[in-house]
């Protein structure tokens, strides 16, 4: 299939969201259909779970920098004059502090510079909420065209305010809601935006539902299963006092629930009073593979959902089509979209929410007849290939993508282009007092053309920042938070067997504290590595070396370094790492014999004299360093070592 050039940037207030299983759906199934993506995070995810499906989604994913880095894309977009200063004061006074309009913009800048080198050419995203806050900035920063994907509880409850729901809607080219119940609800809030808001169903993707056979003639008690966020409008209180009243009718059956959540406690201390522990279980959240072959072993899905006091429903469960699309039976409530999915006496049995008693009942009905759960799972698949199949629910969403970006922007030096690097710095940490001449050196880099991008692995919680410094952080890329390097690490089981291996297999070894930290660095950078076509990585210490090495194994790239007076790591370990490198730079001369003609000697890195020169060189103008010329021998390396892996590439 030809590729189209249209790239979409998706923005999340938090990716990924193990529930928010639909949109991994929809961006692999665009990703399918010829769309490039970059997706953008506000905050990181709050597990390290993840489900295996989102392994095959391609496009990067870019978090936003802590907040007190924020303030670096601030004071450009001042200095530019791009920041919305009007806006921010308006959004202050009319929607107050719990809008934190300024945090919203200074997130806009760090994603509107971001989607900017990646050359964007439409911004959409999931979720009334902060993140759709946050795109009406990022549209007055930038000009880039946004649309939204509105689902329920976000806009009834999570954004706290309809006139900024009409202003969003307002500003979005289009709206997309995932059921008619939900797109009258929009427009009845945002009645001048009610033309542009257009219902897209959630899809699934049925190769993760393979067909089942029916359940075994066996004695055994009936399961049901139920899945969702432990919150008052999933109504599971209704469906455990439903399992007392089946029990005391003298049916046989179970009950599992899987999920997680605020009232967790609450449901537990419920199923001990109601004395079914033997008969209901709170299984807690679940990656998608087990849930999926939970509901593959199941008999009947449950769903008793409602409305909470806040106004908040489950719009579109996506568990129901998943059952529907395992074919099993559905006992749902008549509540907000559901019935859009459920047919009532064909695939499933719809009840009045908040009726224990007629929810009970309708289970009771299932449990006792073998040959209607199979009649309805048996056709709950077939509407989901009917109807919900991600090829078809996905169409309308690619038309609207197509209507609002008709003509992508092409190539140039600052889109897609620009994104490709073929050298990367690896940085353990930064600032870092440890390397007095980092910032000069990225910025002589920087002067000579040289295409690099410096990684940086950590930060500290609040630092502190001179302007030269701040000036490099925004062609900095640095590594998410601990949450997403450990979930990295977890998704690649057998990368990181691979590594821990070799190290085991080899001496000498590194410490082992320090080689799982490092390792973890390169699993999460691997990705980023491949997908920007790095050719060449510098390490920028020894504990970096040790990243870098582990990446040459992975990727075949060529290494250096530049090792300080005192490595982290014991001499012989050192003195194996140096020979795998094709140069760098040494702080001791005598180790130039030991490690070849590429290395340099470089004695001023914490030489306090050629520190008081360098001062003077600022002040005055004069290079009393010799600096220079050191910058340009180095220099002339790197595109040497970059140069001649490229060459053998091509000749692979």
């Amino acid at each position: 299939m030809a590729r189209s050039l249209m790239r979409l940037a998706y923005l999340y207030s938090r990716y990924p969201v193990l529930s928010q299983t639909f949109c991994d759906t929809e961006m692999i199934e665009l990703e399918r259909q010829g769309f490039e993506f970059v997706i953008g995070s506000i905050h990181p995810p709050l597990t390290t779970m993840r489900h295996a499906h989102a392994g095959r989604l391609q496009a990067p994913i870019h978090y936003a920098p802590p907040p007190p880095l924020l303030r670096i894309w601030e004071e450009k977009a001042r200095k530019e004059g791009r920041w919305p200063a009007t806006l921010v004061a308006a959004h202050e006074q009319k929607y107050g502090a719990p809008a934190k309009a300024g945090l919203r913009a200074r997130n806009a800048c760090y994603f509107a510079d971001r989607l900017e080198r990646e050359g964007a050419d439409h911004l959409h995203v999931h979720f009334a909420n902060r993140a759709a806050h946050t795109a009406l900035f990022l549209h007055a920063i930038s000009g880039l065209s946004f649309s939204i994907t509105a689902h329920g509880q976000d806009f009834m409850a999570d954004l706290g305010n309809d006139d900024l729901l009409r202003e969003i809607c307002a500003a979005a080219q289009f709206v997309a809601v995932e059921t008619d119940y939900s797109r009258n609800l929009l427009a009845a809030r945002c009645p001048d935006s009610a033309a542009k808001i257009h219902r897209v169903f959630n899809g699934m993707d049925l190769s993760n539902f393979p067909p089942t056979m029916g359940s075994a003639c066996d004695d055994r008690p009936v399961r049901i299963i139920s899945i969702g966020r432990l919150v008052t409008f999933k109504g599971f209180d209704h469906l455990i006092a439903a399992c007392a009243r089946l029990r005391d009718s003298g049916l046989r059956c179970t009950c599992e629930i899987i999920g997680d959540g605020p009232l967790r406690e609450a449901l537990e201390n419920k199923i001990r009073e109601l004395h079914l522990s033997h008969l209901v279980s709170l299984t807690g959240a679940l990656p998608q593979e087990q849930v999926l072959a939970r509901l593959r072993e199941s008999d009947i899905f449950a769903l008793a959902a409602n409305t909470d006091e806040a106004g908040a429903s489950d719009i579109f469960p996506t568990v129901i089509l998943e059952a529907m699309a395992s074919a099993k039976p559905v006992v749902a409530t008549l509540t907000a979209g559901i019935p859009e999915s459920v047919a009532h006496g064909r695939t499933g049995l719809l009840v009045a929410p908040n009726d224990e008693a007629a929810f009970a009942s309708a289970l009771g009905q299932l449990i006792q007849n073998r040959e209607q759960r199979a009649l309805f799972g048996s056709a709950g698949r077939a509407r989901v290939e009917e109807c919900f199949q991600i090829g078809t629910t996905v169409a309308p969403l690619k038309n609207l993508f197509q209507q609002v970006a008709p003509q992508p922007k092409m190539q140039s030096s600052s889109g897609r282009a620009a994104a490709v690097k073929s050298i990367a710095y690896l940085i353990d940490f930064w600032p870092d007092e440890q390397l007095p001449l980092l910032e000069e050196e990225l910025a002589q880099m920087r002067r000579r053309d040289i295409p690099i991008v410096p990684f940086v692995f950590r930060t500290p919680a609040d630092p502190t920042l001179n302007e030269e410094q701040k000036s490099l952080a925004q062609h900095f890329e640095f590594l998410p938070d601990a949450m997403v390097i450990e979930a990295e690490w977890r998704a690649h089981p057998e990368l990181a067997a691979r590594l821990e291996n070799d190290r085991a297999n080899h001496e000498p070894r590194a410490p082992s504290e320090l080689f799982l930290q490092q390792a973890r660095y390169a699993v999460a950078l691997e990705k980023t590595v491949r997908r920007r076509s790095i050719v060449h990585l510098h390490a920028t210490s020894s504990r970096t070396l040790l990243t870098a090495l582990m990446l040459q194994e992975m990727l075949g790239v060529t290494v250096s370094a530049a090792v300080e007076s005192s490595p982290a790591l014991a001499h012989p370990f050192m003195q194996h790492a140096l020979m795998r490198c094709v140069g760098g730079r040494v702080a001791d001369g005598s180790v130039l014999d030991r490690v070849g003609s590429g290395f340099m000697v470089d004695r001023n890195r914490h030489d306090l004299v050629s520190r008081a020169a360098r001062r003077l060189h600022a002040m005055l103008g004069f290079d009393l360093t010799g600096r220079a010329q050191l910058w340009q021998e180095w220099s002339e390396r790197l595109v040497r070592w970059s140069a001649k892996r490229e060459t053998d590439l091509e000749h692979d």
